[in-house]
């Protein structure tokens, strides 16, 4: 089987997440056989819920719709390096592989931070792949931001 990328889904959730007033972050989850199983963006402003990450909301749909609160030999796009809390969601659902755009020196959890997979009490690591898009990730992130400030 040859990769595809699904990054371009997580890119389509993190501009829909900003044109909710949302920081713009998108992730979706690829199941074993390569199908799209969640896709969605960061809602933690429109549920008033500070764990609504992009990245929850997949791996909790993902459970729901394969019955199982492991996503064995699923995968997961990022558009952003995840927190450390989205990053031991990753483990304890025991995702394959971890696809992300743009790092996250501020809060990231995965290459930055606490390095959640790097620690020996991680019980499951993921194979890790980040740049995917980075680049459409970080214009994005930068213009919410900078349009943020802009606003008084």
């Amino acid at each position: 089987m040859s990769f595809r990328s699904h990054m371009n889904i997580a890119l389509e959730e993190a501009r829909a997440a900003m044109a909710r007033g949302e920081v713009p972050v998108g992730a979706a989850l690829i199941g074993p056989d390569g199908a799209v199983i969640a896709q969605d963006g960061n809602r933690t402003r429109e549920l008033g819920d500070a764990t609504a990450h992009a990245e929850l909301l997949v791996l909790r749909a993902g459970a729901r719709t394969l019955e199982s609160e492991r996503l064995t030999g699923c995968d997961l796009y990022v558009t952003l390096e995840p927190c450390a809390m989205c990053a031991g969601a990753i483990a304890h659902m025991r995702i394959a592989r971890l696809y992300y755009g743009a790092a996250d020196p501020k809060s990231g959890g995965t290459a930055h931070g606490a390095r959640v997979f790097s620690h020996p009490q991680c019980h499951h690591r993921p194979e890790i792949y980040d740049g995917i898009g980075a680049a459409e990730a970080e214009m994005l992130l930068r213009a919410f931001f900078e349009e943020r400030r802009a606003d008084p």
